[in-house]
């Protein structure tokens, strides 16, 4: 049985032949080269396209390693494409394996880099171009600048609890429990048991992700970028900023000063894990004042199986697991999302009005049109209830409010007209948010 990925199957069939770059991003893992070598190359094939119109090249593998030479790559497809009446697919798997080679003409001069290999093959007009990568900074921001705005970039996220359970089927809570605790990384899908779940995505931290980014950014301080690590696991949902993270460092390793790990350390290590696209930062957003603020903020796992496998699998905090889960669909469904910030008053003692900041979750951000999100576990008592509902009333407009809720099954407006929605209610209507 297929794990369907229709959302960006879409995605892709809408930028074909726009004369653009595809680049599919995303944690490894998460199944960009099924989403191209198979799911999209069987559309292609089921719309009349020959498997020789197809190139694949994926430099992971040593059988490609060569064209990992940006030179060698568009030489290669240039012979095979250039001046040929039909139409070709180009695939490159893993291209921030590609490496920067000498300008042969100057070599003095500036490197050759996979950037100028797709620009020079976007010039063949029957060649469509797609490529995937995951690293982020090389594949995002980079992209915009080497490209020129001639790319279009599909995220990819591990399953969502949508995909999850179209894949899964059965008791929807059990389904939900499972998808809490081991994530949505499809390979946790074939997994033939727990034990063999959870040692998958334990070796995935040493085998694949943190090797990556120690052979990679050449990291000295292996061990402050596997502590960093741990400490964001633990924190999703808490605020926390790399000054925090230095600090708890030092302490609980009894460093001294001379030894002590700097913020802008922990700041750069933070930046190589996001990167990754292992962990994203949410930053808090004035509500009123249409400002950031600079710090803190907090950072969310791109996936909750891959936390609490590094956490041991002892930190089920469903609370912080649910509002990490909430903001991963969010982003699948392709929202912005910041937290807000208002502010009520409040009296002192002494009698004087203060004003005191409220949270409220996630602020997503779509098309322009904004939805306010409070993740609640439970409400049990009348002080819970008032505490989530009270910083949606602060907000001063009239955009949709919705509480998202694991201790009801109906869906329900209260008197303020916010939405209380069970958490599975939430995340398998597609047309929610």
């Amino acid at each position: 049985m297929e794990i369907k990925r229709d959302l960006y199957l879409k995605k892709l069939i809408s930028f074909m032949w726009d004369g653009q770059v595809k680049v599919i991003t995303g944690i490894r893992r998460c199944g960009k080269s099924y989403l191209l070598h198979t799911i999209f190359r069987n559309y292609l094939l089921e719309q009349g396209v020959s498997e020789k119109q197809i190139i694949s090249f994926e430099l992971d593998l040593t059988k490609d390693i060569r064209f990992r030479n940006p030179l060698e790559l568009a030489k290669t497809v240039r012979d095979r494409v250039e001046g040929k009446p039909d139409r070709y697919y180009l695939f490159v798997d893993e291209i921030q394996l590609s490496d920067e080679v000498p300008n042969p003409y100057n070599t003095a001069g500036k490197a050759i880099t996979f950037y100028d290999a797709l620009n020079d093959l976007r010039s063949l007009s029957n060649l469509d171009i797609y490529v995937t990568g995951s690293n982020s900074r090389m594949l995002s921001s980079d992209i915009l600048t080497e490209f020129r705005g001639r790319s279009d970039e599909i995220r990819v996220h591990p399953l969502s609890f949508s995909e999850y359970y179209a894949f899964s089927g059965g008791d929807k809570e059990e389904a939900f429990e499972n998808y809490a605790f081991y994530g949505g990384l499809p390979l946790v899908l074939t997994r033939p048991d727990d034990t063999a779940k959870v040692d998958y995505l334990k070796a995935l931290f040493s085998e694949v992700y943190l090797k990556d980014i120690v052979e990679r950014k050449k990291i000295k301080r292996e061990d402050v970028l596997s502590a960093t690590l741990d400490l964001l696991c633990s924190s999703v949902g808490s605020l926390t900023n790399p000054n925090n993270i230095a600090n708890a460092l030092n302490s609980r390793q009894k460093l001294n000063v001379k030894n002590a790990v700097a913020p802008n350390t922990i700041s750069t290590y933070m930046g190589h894990l996001e990167d990754a696209y292992l962990f994203e930062e949410c930053r808090r957003y004035d509500v009123k004042g249409k400002d950031y603020f600079d710090f803190p903020n907090k950072y969310y796992c791109n996936d909750v199986g891959l936390r609490n496998a590094r956490t041991g699998f002892r930190q089920q905090e469903m609370t912080h697991i649910m509002e990490n889960i909430v903001y991963n669909d969010l982003r699948i469904r392709g929202c912005e999302v910041d937290i807000g910030i208002v502010y009520g008053s409040s009296k002192t003692k002494s009698g004087k009005t203060v004003m005191i900041p409220k949270e409220i979750d996630f602020i997503a951000t779509r098309g322009g049109k904004k939805t306010y999100i409070q993740s609640a576990y439970a409400m049990e008592t009348d002080e819970k209830a008032i505490a989530e509902i009270k910083p949606l009333t602060l907000t001063g407009d009239s955009f949709p409010k919705i509480i998202v809720r694991h201790d009801i099954r109906k869906r329900w407006y209260d008197d303020n007209g916010v939405l209380n929605i069970g958490i599975l209610d939430f995340l398998l209507d597609k047309d929610i948010v």
